[in-house]
């Protein structure tokens, strides 16, 4: 049998070498730096490595799983089935399968731990492709559950157990945290290990877990959440759990740059087709120079009319990957930024500026490269008595937008997506991007040269 892995990471490599192990004819690929594990044939694209192959293993991580499947879909043998295994909402599990196509497809849910189980590591499998799919599993000693329903139904099953257990992750984590900073950190930790079955033993390993993997598990509590959401449960502690992961992530630089990296090359348009046209801001707030683009998470500023003092405090403490969101109650009789303000954001890596009020200095705000949107242009200059705030909601073009909700501004506007359901709208938008060129492809095959 012949087993392609896409993705050589940490349970990649582990699945590969696993496989490799016991017989299996393994290829993988991986554009990243990532050693190639023992028994694996590396090739040089996707389609190479999945070229022949009787199962296709999808463990690229939920951000890249839609390009990975793009990258197979027309390079898959007649009777391969693919299963991807990336933690992701039920909705980015049906667009995969509409990818590949559904018959082939299998959703696959890790329950088990990878690094201590390999291949033999307890899964979910869910889709039309299931019954293959879990055979394949079984075959190399993986205990595989199916689970009745369409794409998604396995990841749905996952994403309820995770709202316990990376909730619990989290909670310890945050536990620890407190308590260092009390000076009763080891008080604490014992206090812990007492309630847990295994002690010191199970506490590390959700510790360690939530920290390597916070930005991974950032996008699973995000899922989570949606999925909470879909069902009418309100889910505080999951929304919380979300927060924890994505603070974590933040301060690793690894979910910020990441989210703003996948979005970089999607429409605004798109991003709000995928939120059912929501959150989008009025048009009253416009790219003040062609071309502007911009993707971050929402510093938010609120002024009183005409100030800007509470936008130089945002600046004072703004980390790079942050978008500034000013409350400027729509008023146009001064500018609250212009181009000083701008050199200030740029050197301190704010992606750009969005401002319910005015802006000046448009030329230079141009050749800066510095992208700014906001309701009109006035060279008249602020106030700068303030008070302001800093870092609460704000209500931007008819759209609140929070601390840490991306932001994705082009030329047709400005989209306001809540931080936990960041990365699933961002698969719904790829998969919206994806269905539109199909589309164009087919009304362009259809019409022909005139």
């Amino acid at each position: 049998m012949h087993v392609c892995v896409l993705g050589l990471g940490e349970a990649g490599a582990r699945y590969g070498a696993g496989l490799a192990e016991r017989g299996w004819t393994v290829t993988g690929y991986d554009p990243g730096p990532a050693a190639t594990p023992a028994g694996v044939a590396r090739a040089g694209t996707a389609a190479e490595a999945a070229a022949g192959a009787d199962l296709v293993l999808s463990l690229v991580g939920g951000a890249h799983a839609a390009a990975a499947a793009e990258a197979v879909a027309g390079h898959l043998a007649d009777a391969a089935v693919y299963a991807d295994m990336n933690a992701g909402s039920p909705e980015l599990k049906e667009s995969l399968a509409a990818i590949v196509g559904a018959e082939r497809f299998a959703d696959v849910s890790v329950i088990g731990s990878v690094p201590r189980f390999g291949v033999a590591t307890h899964v979910l499998v869910s889709g039309q492709a299931a019954a293959a799919v879990t055979d394949h599993f079984t075959a190399f000693g993986a205990r595989a559950e199916t689970i009745a329903g369409t794409a998604g139904a396995a990841s749905a099953r996952k994403l309820l157990r995770s709202t316990f257990m990376k909730g619990l992750g989290a909670l310890i984590t945050e536990s620890l945290q407190a308590a260092r900073a009390a000076g009763a950190e080891d008080w604490v930790a014992e206090q812990i290990d007492g309630e847990l079955s295994s002690g010191a033993a199970t506490r590390e390993r959700l510790r360690t877990g939530t920290a390597r993997h916070a930005a991974r598990r950032a996008g699973e509590a995000d899922a989570a959440v949606a999925l909470l959401d879909a069902l009418g449960q309100r889910g505080p502690m999951t929304r919380a759990t979300a927060e924890v992961h994505h603070a974590l992530a933040d301060e690793q630089q690894g979910a910020t740059d990441d989210l703003r990296t996948a979005c970089a090359s999607l429409a605004v348009a798109a991003i709000g087709d995928a939120r059912d046209r929501m959150g989008l801001l009025d048009g009253g707030i416009r790219p003040l120079w062609k071309g502007a683009r911009a993707v971050g998470r929402a510093r938010t500023v609120w002024v009183p009319r005409g100030d800007n003092q509470a936008v130089h405090r945002a600046l004072a403490t703004a980390r790079p990957g942050d978008l500034l969101v000013v409350n400027g109650h729509g008023d146009t009789s001064r500018a609250l930024i212009g181009e000083l303000i701008a050199e200030r954001a740029r050197a301190r890596g704010i992606t750009g500026m969005v401002i319910d009020g005015a802006a000046r200095d448009i030329a230079e705000l141009e050749r800066l490269g510095f992208p700014v949107w906001a309701r009109a242009a006035n060279p008249a200059g602020p106030y700068k008595n303030g008070p302001g705030q800093v870092d609460v909601p704000v209500a931007v073009g008819g759209v609140v937008a929070r601390p840490g909700d991306l932001i994705a501004a082009d030329e047709d506007g400005v989209v306001v997506v809540p931080a936990h359901e960041a990365w699933a709208t961002l698969h719904r938008a790829r998969a919206i991007e994806h269905d539109e060129r199909r589309r164009r492809d087919a009304i362009l095959a259809a019409t022909g040269p005139e």
